[in-house]
């Protein structure tokens, strides 16, 4: 799947993960077998990327069956 990016929002991060995640899976948010602060704390991932330090760094993690990789440029992908 093409990275996607988070909106300005708050809870960009974790939303950004939440609709790719959905959309890779063609279901309704509402519709993911699991839920994301089942596997990270979303509130630590809007934090962590907040200000999209250009400097780097990435977080990688396990959600619905994909690898979830976000990214500190503004990036989210999935790998299945």
């Amino acid at each position: 799947m093409s990275p996607s990016s988070p909106t300005s929002s708050a809870n960009a991060w974790s939303h950004a993960v939440i609709e790719a995640v959905a959309k890779e899976m063609n279901i309704h948010p509402t519709e993911l077998p699991e839920k994301l602060y089942d596997v990270i704390d979303p509130g630590s991932l809007d934090s962590l990327f907040a200000n999209k330090n250009p400097t780097g760094g990435t977080v990688t993690f396990t959600y619905c069956d994909y690898t979830v990789t976000v990214t500190a440029n503004g990036d989210v992908s999935l790998e299945k």
